[in-house]
């Protein structure tokens, strides 16, 4: 497949509804009241027939809104991607030159915050993309981006993604959509630009038509629409959430942590807290008191109530009728609201795949990373799984940038794929880590460079032999290799 044709119908339409379901997604993801009532316009009712919350339309026009959207679906994606990289994972190399560049790379590039934004994003919307770019006027060095699910057309086969092209809506002052496509492809990027309408990709336009993209104009090889990146690899690579994709058996696409489905449990979350909110406003006191009771301030101006008033003057009221001053006050359901909003958060995130604890439900008590790993099994399972999918496409971006690198801003180098080892989600406490060095030390069962190790798994290889160093010489221990002293013979 290559860049599609004048007029065509976009986004294509064999992806109309994987496109449907991300706009599901993407609603709950961002929390947006607007989002998940456009949604649910024309899908008022779960399966059970029971209205949906964000199904409802206004009873009166003008009303104000009292639906209350609770962001459990955002703090599931957040939550995956801190399971993941809350802990920046390490890149190793075996050439030095290589390994002091490719630190170099990742610290500058902000590589670890780049795939923590892209955890996130994966795990609402099922998956994402990782791109390789540069721009020799901004910085010297490749570029690690993120291009979100819903903004690609990819060409998968077993498994592998031959191609994908990227797409994003550019401004426009009319009514007509500008859109810029991006196709990656192995060893060169195509670059297009087309004007249409909301459903349709219209027609393919020289570059230079919108500014936003025109510079891109002055980079392009002779064809006029493709830049050669000089290496055999794809620019672009796909990261699944989780496999498999339980509404398409067969995709390589993966499953968003809402697709089991969870949108009514989130549905009867929001459900939940909107009541417990209006029992709170019906709850207010209020007094009813009878007119005679109200301060009249005069033609048109309407009659007030004034509940400081500590003298009132005599009223004719009969001592036997009920007219005075009546308190109206509600009761407020919280214990069942709490329990019902805990049930349904708690099955949501059981469902995607969490322990409860993760998100703080239940006993929360001081522990050791042991003890934390221990009631926390399915996500520290789940985890496992996701990295699983994340470590072959980070690792071969990675490896990208640097060929790039080579090939572009640093020919010193000799490019290879990196080893990649995830951080430790729950690191040890200082204590608990220097009493399990100590009782290592006393059984002498471990060396000063593995304490060391253990201590700082961030530091590269030669750090650590700088420490170890030091520690050896500040304890007298310190001796000299007798064959390097001549005691030997």
């Amino acid at each position: 497949m290559s860049l599609p044709e004048n007029g065509a119908p976009w986004p294509p339409p064999h992806l109309a509804r994987t496109h449907a379901e991300l706009r599901i997604d993407d609603a709950w993801y961002s929390g947006d009241h607007d989002k998940l009532a456009a949604v649910y316009r024309n899908n008022t009712t779960r399966g059970d027939g029971r209205p949906r919350l964000w199904g409802r339309r206004p009873s009166q026009p003008g009303k104000r809104d009292a639906r209350l959207h609770i962001p459990l679906a955002g703090d599931i994606a957040s939550t995956s991607a801190d399971l993941l990289f809350s802990e920046p994972p390490t890149f190793t190399v075996t050439d030095s030159t290589t390994q002091d560049r490719l630190d170099e790379l990742t610290e500058a590039a902000g590589v670890a915050n780049t795939l923590l934004e892209a955890a996130e994003v994966c795990a609402a919307l099922g998956g994402v993309y990782l791109r390789v770019t540069w721009d020799r006027e901004l910085v010297d060095r490749p570029l690690l981006t993120v291009v979100h699910a819903d903004c690609a057309v990819p060409e998968i086969q077993f498994g592998l993604l031959r191609a994908v092209t990227f797409w994003h809506e550019l401004p426009s002052d009319t009514a007509a959509v500008w859109r810029h496509l991006e196709r990656h492809e192995r060893g060169r990027i195509v670059h297009a630009l087309y004007q249409g309408s909301t459903d349709r990709l219209g027609e393919r336009v020289p570059l230079t038509e919108h500014p936003e993209v025109a510079p891109l104009a002055a980079s392009l090889g002779p064809e006029g629409d493709t830049i050669e990146t000089g290496i055999d690899r794809l620019t672009a690579a796909y990261v699944p959430n989780i496999r498999p994709n339980r509404r398409h058996r067969g995709s390589h696409l993966g499953l968003s942590d809402y697709g089991v489905p969870l949108y009514d449990l989130f549905d009867a979350l929001d459900t939940t807290w909107t009541s417990w909110i209006r029992d709170l406003r019906l709850a207010r006191a209020r007094l009813i008191v009878p007119d005679g009771y109200l301060r009249d301030h005069g033609p048109g101006r309407g009659a007030s109530f004034d509940d400081d008033r500590e003298i009132w003057q005599l009223l004719n009221i009969p001592p036997t009728e009920a007219g005075g001053i009546t308190l109206s006050q509600f009761a407020i359901r919280v214990e069942e609201h709490e329990r019902t909003a805990e049930a349904a958060t708690r099955q949501a995130v059981l469902s995607a795949g969490y322990s409860a604890q993760t998100f703080g439900i239940g006993d929360q008590v001081a522990a050791t990373a042991t003890e934390v790993k221990a009631r926390e099994r399915k996500s520290m399972t789940t985890r496992g799984r996701k990295s699983r999918y994340w470590a072959p496409p980070v690792a071969e971006m990675l490896h990208v940038m640097l060929l790039l690198d080579q090939q572009m801003f640093t020919p010193s180098i000799t490019p290879e794929r990196p080893q990649t080892v995830f951080g430790d989600s729950v690191s040890e406490d200082a204590t608990t880590l220097a009493q399990t060095l100590s009782l290592l030390q006393q059984a002498q069962a471990v060396s000063v460079d593995t304490k060391v190790r253990m201590l700082h798994p961030e530091w590269t290889e030669s750090t650590v032999q700088e420490e170890v160093a030091r520690i050896l010489t500040e304890t007298g221990a310190a001796v000299p290799d007798p064959m390097q002293a001549g005691t030997l013979v």
